[in-house]
C-alpha cells in the first residue's frame, strides 16, 4: 500500500453503500463494497452484458483515502483492465456525486 494512502472506517464504508442506493443507473442491481488492499472497491452485476458477457461480477470503482485528507476516485478501463484515475476531492460526500449520477457512463456500464 501507498505511504500516502489510509485506510477506511466502517463509517466510511456505510456512507458509500447509501449512497448507490440513489445512483442514476443499473438500480435493479445490487452493487457491493469490498475491503480492497488500497480502499473500498465496489462491484456489481454487469447486466448489460456489454463488460461481462455472462452478466458476472464486474468492478465499478475504486476509492482512495488519502492521509493528509480528501480521496481519490478510479473507474475501471475493462478494455485496458486497468484502473484509470477519475479524480481527486476533498471530501467523500464530494466523490460520491459523480459515482452515482455517472452522466457519462463511465462508472456504470
Amino acid at each position: 500500500m501507498d505511504n500516502e494512502l489510509a485506510m477506511p472506517n466502517e463509517f466510511d464504508r456505510k456512507c458509500v453503500e447509501r449512497a448507490l442506493h440513489n445512483r442514476a443507473h443499473y438500480k435493479y442491481v445490487s452493487p457491493r463494497v469490498c475491503a480492497a488492499s488500497d480502499g473500498l472497491r465496489i462491484e456489481s452485476p454487469c447486466c448489460s452484458r456489454r463488460v461481462e458477457t455472462s452478466g458476472g461480477m464486474v468492478d465499478i470503482a475504486l476509492l482512495q483515502f488519502l492521509r493528509e485528507g480528501g480521496c481519490k476516485l478510479y473507474r475501471k478501463d475493462h478494455s485496458a483492465g486497468e484502473w484509470k484515475l477519475y479524480g481527486e476531492y476533498n471530501r467523500l460526500t464530494d466523490l460520491l456525486e459523480p459515482l452515482t449520477a455517472d452522466p457519462e457512463r463511465l462508472f456504470w456500464q
